[in-house]
């Protein structure tokens, strides 16, 4: 009987002793992988994901600073045409003569408005 446990014995120790032999043979390999994986995956992110949100920031940022009065303006939802420009708010002009002032940073869409219409909003600030 002490036989018949003796041999699964022996087999679960050199098994793991096999095991042991062959993860350190191969344990360079799998950091050498992790770090592969992590170098593909901050690429995927700065490529895919910064960079281009970089860009777009950059482009919303000078829309916003090349603001002048008459352009349409989206803000939080609201849509009104530039009224006056201070330094850190714009002036919206919406329905029906009201105004509302907003943060530059709000604004999430900038249609400039043609000469025509810049000089109807002279025009019509100068007169209310």
């Amino acid at each position: 009987m002490k036989k018949y446990l003796f041999l699964p014995a022996a087999l679960f120790s050199s098994a793991s002793l096999f095991a042991d032999g062959g993860a350190a043979v191969q344990g360079g390999g799998n950091m050498l992988q992790t770090g592969m994986m992590l170098v593909v995956a901050l690429l995927f992110f700065y490529f895919i994901l910064w960079r281009p949100e970089q860009k777009r920031r950059k482009q919303m940022e000078k829309q916003r600073s090349s603001l002048k009065k008459g352009d349409r303006v989206t803000a939080m939802g609201i849509v009104g045409t530039v009224s006056r420009i201070n330094e850190n708010s714009v002036v919206l002009k919406m329905v029906e003569g009201a105004k509302i002032e907003v943060l530059k940073n709000a604004i999430t869409e900038v249609q400039p408005c043609s000469d025509e219409d810049a000089k109807k909003v002279e025009a019509a600030s100068e007169q209310g």
